[in-house]
């Protein structure tokens, strides 16, 4: 005869079980601790460059001092994926970057231009950083109109490539006028959010302590 204390052991630790489990699978991608003098290398677009306020205020500026490594600035204002494909090998050789992040596809939803190739895209910048090595964190950029969704394709390249996704922020931000400089890009506030939340992904995935 089963002793009746053993269905409330098997119980809790079956219930153990599933909650490690369900940690497991939200768990975020983990990216190796950045070196003292290393060098983090911030891409993309106006997003990046901080159009709609000052260059000290841009968010690779301001992550700089939350994150205490060099952050370049590598945003050229209207780029498209296509044109950050093939800009990112010689930034990768000039900087020789311990972490990428990676925040394209924004011109890419005003051009209208079909997402597969958007996708395809993302999916070669961020082949190219990690086959030399580099860590790489992808933001998701949301596409301008009702909703301001993030197109489902910044997931499955995260999840693909095994590498932290930030997707929320530019959604929230773009979201709240309070943020905004104009219909498209943050102010020096909107910034400044948009790198604590980089800050944290960073920390959550093992980037910084």
């Amino acid at each position: 005869m089963m002793h009746p204390a053993i269905p409330k052991i098997l119980r809790s630790a079956c219930l153990g079980l599933l909650f490690l489990f369900l940690s497991a699978c939200h768990r975020s991608p983990e990216l190796a601790p950045l070196p003292t003098d290393a060098v983090v290398l911030a891409f993309g677009d106006s997003l990046t460059y901080g159009t709609g306020a000052r260059p000290e205020e841009s968010y690779p500026a301001v992550l700089e001092q939350l994150i205490g490594k060099r952050v370049v600035n590598a945003g050229v204002p209207g780029e498209g994926t296509d044109e950050g494909k093939a800009r990112l090998p010689a930034l990768l050789d000039e900087h020789r970057p311990a972490l990428v992040i990676i925040c394209l596809g924004g011109n890419d939803f005003l051009r209208h231009m079909d997402e597969a190739t958007t996708e395809t895209n993302l999916r070669e910048m961020v082949r190219t950083a990690k086959e030399r090595g580099r860590g790489v964190l992808l933001v998701g950029v949301p596409r301008l109109g009702f909703g301001l969704e993030v197109p489902s394709l910044y997931e499955r390249v995260a999840r693909d490539a095994g590498i932290p996704l930030e997707e929320k922020s530019l959604k929230r931000i773009l979201a709240d006028n309070s943020l905004k400089s104009d219909p498209i890009h943050p102010n020096a506030a909107g910034y400044r959010q948009l790198a604590e939340r980089i800050a944290t992904a960073l920390r959550r995935s093992g980037a910084i302590p």
